[in-house]
Parts: C-alpha cells; sequence; structure tokens
C-alpha cells in the first residue's frame, strides 16, 4: 500500500493544519519565511514592546534555516535544517500571533507542545544533512528583515514540493514520543 503524501499551500488557513496528524508525510509549496535564534529573539522582543513586527506571521510557516551562500547560478545555498530547540523560547509567542507552521529538526519542549494545541499550529522535521537536497526545492530567496544577521536574516522563501513530516500535530500527539514506544523494551 503506498503512504499518502499531502500537499500544502502556504502561507495556509487553520482548516489544513486541524487535517494534520504526527506522522504525516507532505510536499509544501509557496511562500514561507526562514529564521533562526538571533532573528527569533529580536522577533520575540517586538511582541514583549508591543510594537509591530516586520514581518507578517500569521498563517506563515518558518523553516528554521541560515542557509550558506549561493554559488555562482544557485538561488540558495545549503539549506538544512537546524536544531528547533533553539527557538523553544520564542516559539509560543509567535504561534500566538498566528503562526500555522514551524520547520526544522530535534524534538520541542513541552511549553512548545502546548502552545501548538492552543494555538493550532504544527511542527514538521525536514531532513538533517540533505541541506544541498532541500535547497533544490527551493525556487526564490529574498532578505526581508535582519539583513545585518547575514545567514540568520529572515528571509521569504518560495518553495516547490518541500518534503517534511509532521512530528507534533494540534491533538498532542508527537512522532517521536510514538517512535520510541514502538521499540521500548517490555
Amino acid at each position: 500500500m503506498e503512504e499518502k503524501i499531502i500537499h500544502i499551500k502556504v502561507p495556509a488557513d487553520r482548516s489544513v493544519i486541524e487535517k494534520l496528524k504526527a506522522g504525516d508525510r507532505v510536499l509544501i509549496s509557496g511562500s514561507m519565511l526562514t529564521g533562526r535564534d538571533a532573528a527569533h529573539k529580536r522577533l520575540f522582543e517586538l511582541i514583549q514592546q508591543g510594537k509591530p513586527l516586520p514581518v507578517e506571521i500569521s498563517g506563515q510557516f518558518i523553516y528554521y534555516v541560515g542557509p550558506t551562500p549561493p554559488k555562482p547560478g544557485e538561488i540558495i545555498g545549503s539549506a538544512g535544517p537546524t536544531t528547533s530547540g533553539r527557538m523553544d523560547a520564542y516559539a509560543p509567542a509567535l504561534m500566538e500571533k498566528g503562526l500555522l507552521g514551524m520547520i526544522g529538526k530535534g524534538a520541542r519542549d513541552e511549553k512548545v507542545k502546548k502552545a501548538m494545541m492552543d494555538f493550532k499550529a504544527v511542527y514538521f522535521a525536514a531532513i538533517g544533512g540533505a541541506g544541498a537536497l532541500i535547497s533544490k526545492r527551493i525556487v526564490s530567496s529574498e532578505v526581508i528583515a535582519y539583513e545585518d544577521l547575514g545567514p540568520e536574516a529572515i528571509r521569504r522563501i518560495e518553495v516547490k514540493d518541500f518534503p517534511a513530516v509532521v512530528i507534533n500535530d494540534i491533538y498532542g500527539n508527537d512522532l517521536y514520543e510514538q517512535g520510541r514506544k514502538l521499540y521500548a523494551v517490555k
């Protein structure tokens, strides 16, 4: 039996997010943001100060990546996911502002998982170590905020069939925990 792959168009709305379950394989197409810890810290500080953000977060996905410089003729350099835990202190505040999806690698803390249920957002894993291959799914890239952060600047990227797996859904399911239970010694 062939496994179903779900196609997602971003920006998205909650009806798309509500259909996703931990373990679903997805291909994402459309416009999404990139950012790592330095950019997240700045966004978080603006939220705390009640100031407007330099980017629209509502309905968006953020890919946790700091791409390498592109080689001549390339749109973007290697663009593999970074460890998501670095954004855990900031993610709930962004979800409260309407962020619907986060893409990275590694597990999220309990506070972030609770926020995903409260604010109806999901966490996807991209394949670590496959940055050169993933970059082929990025069809355009433009720095839109915090250019001084270099690779950690916020970019708007257009993606076509960007592969990911749902790790945490809005129902409290966690693919990493499910996997550990399957192989636990009894």
